[in-house]
């Protein structure tokens, strides 16, 4: 008898330790596979918002550890030897046995906790003797395969707690408004008998089962010695939670990202809460500000440089459909204006096309039939390079791309990571540069980022590139194991020097005043049609993008980049620490003479030279082109040669002399321009500067005559800068007179279609030939 007794114990034993091995290598893990809540926290782990599971259930995914607190109420309340035991406690199940008896009913179970995560796995099946069997085994092998700390986060983020809410996360959010390590002793002890008994978190008389039930929990913690008398009779008055509140909505926009590409997932963001809340606070108050002029949305991005996260992502104002304030701008497509100056700036810098105070022309331009034009409808003749960028003139801009390359360019912003850029760029031309393509608020803000990343770093190669595209989830930033030079350090150091002195907007007169003001580069962008305002911002710290206008693409008079976008960018670096600047790249610089007055490399007939660090790749840049050494008479007055005077009634000057077209706008706005004296009658120099020159047509021997409203035919305006002033010009248009003029050389033309001839001719007899065709009738 006693060996069959042995053998038994041993085939029991045998069996047990099959059943074991079984469960621990073959038999797969469970898991609960229902769907969960999208969830979104800040980098301080701080919810920014969720979404409900696909089921209606909230229902977050799973925790990584659940609050101490609650282990010790759910432990005392549900499961006491929950450490002890394998899964199954004898004791638990003798003991609600013999009470059930008593009673003559069933009121208290003998599950363990392991045993109610097996029955939550197989939610749904009929309670019977069969689901009674397997969860026992489902109990064993969760066991077996699983800490005891595991077991009890399944438990906790799975239990029912009444309505739609499951798992103690949820259940916090949606009962107290707070996260779950942020509970008092009676808020986690009214959790923790809820899923026992969830129906009772239903207002009514079941309040009151569930008060006898949270202290009869807070009385055994007090027995237990786990909180003292005082806590115990201070949580007894304590409310029990009422109806369930709303979860956060902080940054829904980013929430309704997330939601697109990871739905059911907890998302650990780098927003920072406070930064976020304070962020959509003030897109609020301005937009609400702007209604006035019917402009209603608005958006923002506030990015650490550093590491290129996102530290504030306001999609929208008010998340509501009305006025389309639903839709996210923050990742939409749109036109750009003259945003994306600042990066055609450093490129031409950087590859020695340009000089930071180099004159640029800033005439009227005509490009096979693309006319750019300045906001303010007038030009300067030359424009300081770094000048023209602060005071975003569209002219030299398009001139400055048609020199440096519309495909170069294109494939810089492409390796800058600026994604909207669909098209070929045969596709936008040379509007590139003034709002011709479409641009995302998150990849400018990316690409600032990216150029104060390559100044911070001076230069230095890095084992990985400094251009990438910002995210809010740090772990789907984009790497890169290639370093790429796009543009230079000291390139971009010159173009965000030149960006710190543009105009601010009137709230932030007298700025300078203040020494503890911050220095900041800043662009601003207005697209055709008052369509879209952009600023963006940089400081070694920080950058901050923003865009104002109506989402459905409604322009408005005054909706400028200046006036509806840069107030804003400002306010919301208010809320951002540091003052300090970008150091020199002494390692990407070279010091060279530049002119004083042109802003090339010095001449030798250059009056003035400025010492100057420039980009290493500048030493290849022409010599100035405007200063000259000419020969004067005694009296300065005329200009000889040695053909027509002594070599001692010769007096050579240097002078600074401009080509007619440029000087004939320059000179307007510049008093203190010389003009370069005329030739002496018997000294002509038939090969000296031009004296005339036309503006338009310039480069195009096609016109066309438009028609006008009333449908009558008009005429082409024909123009010609003239370097002597005071002077008169006729002219002669197929061998007729057609007047004269002063000054002003503009001239009405008409003619019927076909190839016409027109002379122009000054008092002195010299003349100018244009040949044209007219297109039309």
């Amino acid at each position: 008898m006693k060996i069959k007794v042995k053998k038994y114990i041993k085939w029991a034993m045998a069996g047990l330790i099959t059943l074991l091995l079984f469960s621990r290598f073959i038999i797969p893990n469970p898991e609960f596979e229902k769907p969960t809540a999208t969830v979104l926290e800040s980098t301080e782990g701080v919810l920014l918002g969720a979404r409900i599971a696909s089921d209606g259930q909230w229902r977050f995914p799973s925790a990584d550890s659940i609050p101490l607190k609650f282990q010790k109420c759910i432990l005392a309340f549900e499961d006491r030897y929950f450490y002890y035991h394998f899964g199954i406690n004898p004791a638990s199940i003798f003991r609600s046995i013999k009470v059930n008896i008593a009673e003559g009913k069933i009121v208290q179970g003998g599950s363990t906790i392991t045993m109610q995560v097996a029955r939550l796995l197989r939610d749904g099946k009929p309670r019977n003797l069969y689901q009674k069997i397997i969860e026992t085994f489902i109990t064993l092998h969760l066991e077996v395969n699983y800490s005891k700390e595991r077991i009890l986060e399944m438990y906790a983020s799975n239990a029912p707690f009444g309505g739609n809410v499951v798992g103690l996360e949820a259940a916090s959010w949606r009962y107290y408004g707070r996260s779950p390590f942020r509970l008092s002793w009676a808020e986690y002890a009214a959790l923790a008998v809820l899923p026992n008994a969830p129906a009772l978190i239903y207002p009514g008389k079941n309040h009151d089962i569930l008060k006898r039930k949270r202290d009869f929990l807070l009385d055994k913690l007090l027995e237990m010695d786990v909180i003292d008398e005082e806590t115990n009779q201070l949580s007894k008055l304590e409310p029990l939670p009422g109806e369930p509140q709303q979860l956060p909505n902080v940054a829904q926009h980013a929430l309704d990202r997330v939601y697109s590409k990871s739905p059911g997932k907890r998302a650990a963001t780098t927003i920072k809460s406070n930064l976020q809340r304070n962020a959509q606070r003030i897109l609020n108050n301005h937009v609400q500000y702007l209604t006035n002029n019917e402009i209603y949305n608005a958006a923002a991005v506030l990015v650490k440089v550093e590491d290129g996260s996102v530290l504030a992502y306001v999609g929208n104002a008010n998340y509501t459909k009305e006025h389309d304030n639903d839709v996210d701008v923050v990742i939409a497509n749109r036109s750009t204006g003259s945003i994306l100056k600042p990066f055609l700036y450093a490129s031409a810098l950087t590859n020695g096309e340009l000089l930071p105070t180099m004159l640029v022309p800033d005439v009227p331009t005509y490009i096979s039939g693309y006319v750019p034009k300045n906001y303010f409808p007038s030009f300067d003749g030359v424009a300081r390079a770094n000048e023209a960028l602060y005071r975003s003139l569209n002219v030299p801009f398009v001139r400055l791309l048609q020199q440096y390359g519309v495909d170069r360019f294109y494939n810089d912003l492409k390796k800058m990571k600026m994604s909207s850029l669909r098209f070929p760029s045969s596709h936008y031309g040379l509007s590139l540069i003034l709002g011709g393509a479409e641009a995302q608020l998150l990849d400018l803000a990316s690409m600032y980022s990216g150029m104060a990343r390559v100044l911070k770093h001076g230069g230095v190669a890095y084992p990985s590139s400094d251009w990438f595209r910002s995210n809010i989830i740090e772990s789907e930033r984009e790497q890169s194991t290639k370093s790429m030079k796009v543009v230079s350090a000291a390139a971009i150091y010159h173009a965000f020097n030149a960006m710190k002195e543009v105009t601010r907007p009137v709230s932030e007169d007298g700025w300078q005043s203040f020494s503890s003001s911050r220095h900041i580069a800043w662009k601003t962008g207005t697209s055709f049609g008052n369509k879209d305002a952009w600023a963006v911002g940089a400081t070694p710290e920080y950058v901050v993008a923003v865009w104002v206008g109506n989402a459905d693409g409604e322009g408005r008079p005054g909706l400028t980049g200046v006036t509806a976008a840069a107030p804003l960018m400002f306010e919301l670096f208010d809320q951002l620490p540091g003052t300090s600047w970008f150091e020199l790249p002494l390692d990407d610089v070279v010091e060279a003479a530049v002119c004083t007055k042109s802003g090339y490399r010095a001449s030798q007939y250059c009056e003035a030279a400025d010492t100057v660090a420039l980009p290493i790749t500048n030493k290849k840049t022409p010599i100035c082109p405007y200063h000259r050494l000419v020969h004067l008479s005694k009296d300065r007055l005329w200009q000889v040669n040695a053909d027509c005077a002594l070599p001692s009634e010769i007096v050579n000057e240097k002078w600074f002399v401009l080509p007619p077209m440029q000087e004939w706008y320059y000179k307007r706005k510049s008093p203190l321009y010389a003009t370069l004296p005329p030739f002496r009658e018997d000294c002509m120099d038939f090969d000296s500067d031009p004296l005339m020159e036309f503006i338009y047509p310039k480069n195009t021997s096609k016109v066309f005559i438009p028609t006008q409203l009333d449908g009558s035919r008009g005429s082409a305006i024909f123009e010609v800068a003239y370097r002597t002033a005071g002077k008169d010009l006729f002219w002669h248009l197929d061998g007729e007179y057609l007047g004269s003029t002063r000054d002003f050389h503009q001239m009405e033309i008409d003619g019927a279609k076909g190839e016409h001839v027109l002379v122009v001719v000054d008092e002195e007899g010299n003349e100018m030939v244009k040949v044209f065709t007219i297109l039309n009738d």
